[in-house]
């Protein structure tokens, strides 16, 4: 960590009521902590609007595997974007429904069009895709 910089930070007290309750719900022991982490967000969130970098993320998908072929037809658009995939979980949640978590990296762009592709693959239930930093340029 670099040298350790103060700097004040002025609130309503209506925001800051609310922000250290949150502080609290979410465990942190000072709000400086709070802070880092959402500045650190928004420095992820910026991130990913720059198509040059290099970006990862989980994507988790709900589906019914019996329905329309819908597992080959995944599973197919997985091997066309081999490359940007990490690694996969697969879960038997019933007899019907799959539940698979897939880690992504590569390319930032590739990697959201890859999980918009299979979020919106017709049979899936619900899916959500979380995109991160690969870490490198974040403090």
């Amino acid at each position: 960590m670099g040298k350790l910089t103060r700097f004040g930070v002025s609130l309503d007290e209506e925001l800051l009521e609310p922000f250290d309750g949150l502080c609290r719900r979410k465990g942190y022991g000072n709000r400086s902590e709070a802070i880092r982490d959402l500045i650190r967000r928004a420095l992820v969130e910026e991130e990913w609007q720059h198509a040059e970098t290099d970006a990862a993320g989980t994507l988790t998908l709900v589906y019914d595997h019996h329905k329309n072929d819908l597992a080959r037809k995944l599973m197919r658009m997985q091997h066309d974007d081999h490359d940007l995939i990490i690694t996969t979980l697969h879960v038997h949640l019933d007899h019907h429904n799959c539940l698979e978590v897939l880690v992504l990296k590569g390319d930032a762009v590739r990697v959201r069009a890859l999980a918009d592709r299979l979020i919106s693959c017709k049979g899936v239930k619900h899916g959500t895709f979380s995109g991160t930093t690969t870490g490198q340029d974040l403090a």
